[in-house]
């Protein structure tokens, strides 16, 4: 790590959780856009560390530094990332397909991942069995959106699809088996995990994710 401070280093900094879904999302978008990183993981199990608070006053993560701009809202990153680094395009320029895309991503994060969230580290197991049962219904909805479409309402790979793989890789951690009605969901799930460049997204606690189960 440099000794240079965070905020005057040309590479962007990203202090990440290597469980959780926000933090993954942007380790995938930089690697579909080739974006250099400088991944910094957090463990919050003892506390916030001193050097993020003075970053983030809320200490959350994602945190996202690039010079002297700070970014800690996951789905602000994200699009700015986007528009810093245009190619790939992962946002439709169609204002139109853009506000529906804006309005998923905002539906993944803040209710998607959440219901992750709980199933993941809940003791409360009714809690759990509820959080799983509704984030199965969820993904079964989906199912007319993949039939006709090989992505999530596209032809084209698209900033919705990296936050749905990241879930879509959980799926077997999380206990969630989706039934065989659900095929197009399935095959939609392959389909982006199968990207080349997922793999390098993954921390090493996510890559246990699929070896203990």
């Amino acid at each position: 790590m440099s000794d240079l401070p965070i905020t005057q280093r040309s590479v962007m900094t990203l202090f990440s959780d290597s469980k959780g879904p926000s933090s993954h999302r942007v380790r995938l978008m930089a690697q579909e856009k080739d974006i250099p990183l400088e991944i910094i993981e957090v463990d919050t199990s003892e506390g916030i560390p001193e050097d993020l608070l003075e970053l983030n006053p809320y200490g959350t993560l994602p945190t996202l530094v690039d010079r002297d701009l700070v970014l800690y809202d996951p789905q602000v990153i994200v699009e700015y990332l986007d528009e810093r680094f245009p190619h790939p395009p992962l946002l439709s320029v169609d204002p139109i397909s853009k506000a529906r895309s804006r309005q998923m991503l905002r539906q993944i994060e803040q209710e998607w991942y959440q219901l992750a969230e709980t199933i993941a580290n809940s003791d409360d197991e009714k809690e759990v069995k509820e959080a799983r049962r509704d984030l199965q219904e969820r993904l079964i909805q989906m199912i007319p959106v993949f039939e006709h479409q090989p992505y999530f309402m596209s032809d084209e790979y698209s900033l919705v699809d990296v936050s749905l793989a990241v879930l879509m890789w959980r799926l077997p951690y999380l206990g969630i088996d989706l039934p065989k009605s659900a095929k197009p969901v399935i095959d939609y799930a392959e389909k982006v995990l199968e990207r080349e460049e997922f793999p390098d997204s993954l921390s090493d606690d996510e890559l246990d994710m699929r070896e203990v189960v």
